[in-house]
């Protein structure tokens, strides 16, 4: 019997002799990741105008003096009563981002602004689709930022001291 145990274990070591140069002939050999170069980043600022009547998306350089892509939701639908819609300010926002992509600008800042003053002060429905449309066309997003125009005190509405009268 302790023949066989010998036998049955020398034959168990030559095996795992056998199996081990072809496990590692199996392995890959291991490169470490090369970076082929990181692509440039040439920034905008998106201001997104967002009201309960309109979304008008601009896209200028950094400093804001050249004006890169200006979208409207008016130019994208037909009916009036489309135009504050979020499908009218998606298919703005990605129309502005194809233009400045082609236009080498592929990261913006984005600066969002409601009616503000008298008018309402938070953005129209538009603004959240505008701002998700610019992602997925594929600009990248840096800052978020609300630019609201809002009163310290208060602002005069328009229609004088008795009010519109109609």
């Amino acid at each position: 019997m302790s023949q066989e145990g010998e036998e049955t274990k020398e034959t168990q070591e030559q095996a795992e002799q056998v199996q081990q140069p072809t496990q590692q002939a199996q392995l890959p050999e291991i490169k470490p990741t090369q970076v082929t170069g990181t692509r440039k980043m040439r920034w905008g600022v998106a201001y997104v105008y967002s009201s309960y009547n309109n979304t008008i998306i601009i896209i200028t350089d950094l400093t804001g003096a050249e004006t890169v892509a200006r979208v409207s939701g008016g130019q994208v639908v037909k009916a009036d009563r489309d135009k504050p819609s979020p499908y009218a300010a998606m298919m703005a926002a990605y129309k502005a981002a194809q233009i400045a992509m082609s236009r080498g600008i592929n990261a913006v800042h984005v600066k969002v602004k409601a009616p503000g003053g008298y008018g309402p002060k938070t953005p129209g429905p538009g603004a959240a689709a505008a701002i998700r449309a610019l992602a997925r066309a594929g600009l990248i997003i840096g800052r978020i930022e609300d630019v609201t125009p809002i009163p310290t005190d208060t602002i005069r509405p328009p229609g004088g001291r008795r009010g519109r009268r109609v």
